[in-house]
């Protein structure tokens, strides 16, 4: 499953996000949204995660988490 995170913290990592969201299971993929001209995260990433159950109990248990000092937001990314 897919999940969108969004209201990241600019100074969040692509690793501390995947630290963060492994607690709950393993992480097929994740990737922070970068701004191209400043080389920033643009606020939001994707984390997937291979099995439904563990994404869910991420997704319940990190949305609304403060993360590097912003209450993150954590749903289903709806495809393209």
């Amino acid at each position: 499953m897919k999940l969108l995170i969004r209201n990241l913290a600019s100074s969040t990592s692509e690793a501390e996000l995947r630290t963060l969201f492994e607690g709950y299971g393993s992480v097929q993929s994740c990737n922070l949204v970068m701004d191209k001209d400043t080389g920033k995260s643009k606020g939001f990433g994707f984390v997937e995660m291979p099995k439904q159950g563990e994404a869910k109990a991420a997704m319940k248990g990190l949305n609304g988490k403060i993360v590097d000092d912003s209450i993150i937001r954590v749903k289903k990314a709806e495809p393209k």
